[in-house]
């Protein structure tokens, strides 16, 4: 026999091959044989519950997402008016049924999450005022707001219309 061995040497090591392949599949069918298929399936449910519970919170965000801008959209056509509504007040023309129309729209929006910024003597901040023009005073110590051109407005924490204002810079 070992006659043989030596004389081939890939039939041993082909044998062997096979008997270790036999070995691990054999191996492989005794551990399906062996798991309880209570805990297969109850590892199976878990998966897919996980899996619902993440297509679901997507679809949340997503529904959320989506309302938000679509309100942001709405708001954004009603700017104008709000604007029209300022300039009336500054002007004494907001009276009446007119005054009432306008505090009306105004408390909407704001239920709705839109809140007004840009003020004089507010501090300079790029990221949410527009710059027109530019001053010069030694009363100021920063870049300050000192007249507001146009409202800017936030919705919620999303800033939808910068304030386009006049600054003053320090001398």
């Amino acid at each position: 026999m070992s006659d043989d061995n030596n004389s081939n040497p890939a039939a041993g090591s082909q044998e062997e091959l096979a008997a270790a392949v036999e070995e691990a599949l054999s191996d492989v069918a005794h551990d399906v044989e062996e798991q309880d298929p209570v805990a297969v399936l109850t590892n199976d449910l878990q998966r897919l519950q996980a899996d619902f519970a993440n297509y679901r919170k997507r679809v949340d965000k997503e529904r959320l997402e989506a309302h938000e801008f679509t309100t942001a959209r709405v708001i954004v056509e009603f700017l104008p008016i709000l604007d029209d509504f300022d300039r009336a007040e500054a002007h004494n023309e907001l009276t009446g049924g007119f005054k009432a129309v306008a505090d009306r729209v105004t408390a909407i929006t704001e239920k709705l999450g839109l809140t007004k910024f840009g003020a004089e003597k507010d501090p300079f901040d790029p990221n949410i005022h527009e710059a027109i023009a530019h001053e010069t005073s030694a009363d100021v110590t920063t870049t300050t707001v000192t007249k507001v051109m146009q409202s800017g407005y936030r919705l919620k924490e999303r800033v939808i219309r910068v304030a386009m204002v006049v600054v003053t810079d320090p001398e």
